[in-house]
C-alpha cells in the first residue's frame, strides 16, 4: 500500500539527506493502516513537486511523545547532534496537542528511502 504525508522543508530535506530515518506523527486512524513493507511519499509543503519515496521498516507506537522521546534515538527523528541536548518531546505539542496524544496516542515510522 502507498500512503502520501506533507512535509515541513527542514524534515523533508533531512529525510531526503538520509539524516531522518523515522518519521513522527499522531498515530490516527491514517497512520493506523500504515504497514512495514508499504511505501510513503513525502510532499514537501511548499512545492509540492517535490516528492520523495520511502519504505516503511518497522513503527514503533506509543501512549505520547514523553514516552517515544525517552525512547528512541532522536537523533534519527529530525534533530541534529547539536539540537540533541535541547530536544523535548514538548516540541510536538506545535503538530499535535496533548489531548490528541492522549487520544490517539503516537507513532515513530522508521523509513528507508527508495
Amino acid at each position: 500500500m502507498k500512503h502520501t504525508m506533507r512535509l515541513n522543508p527542514q524534515p523533508f530535506k533531512m529525510i531526503k539527506n538520509g539524516n531522518k530515518t523515522i518519521e513522527l506523527r499522531l498515530y490516527d486512524e491514517k497512520r493506523r493502516a500504515i504497514r512495514i513493507g508499504d511505501e510513503i511519499e513525502f510532499i514537501h509543503v511548499d512545492n509540492e513537486g517535490q516528492r520523495i519515496l520511502c519504505v516503511v521498516e518497522n513503527t514503533f507506537v506509543f501512549d505520547s511523545f514523553k514516552e517515544l522521546y525517552e525512547t528512541l534515538p532522536l537523533d534519527k527523528c529530525g534533530y541534529t547532534k547539536a539540537e540533541l541536548d535541547g530536544a523535548a518531546y514538548t516540541d510536538m505539542e506545535a503538530y499535535y496537542t496533548m489531548e490528541q496524544q492522549r487520544k490517539y496516542g503516537v507513532v515513530g515510522i522508521e523509513i528507508k528511502l527508495l
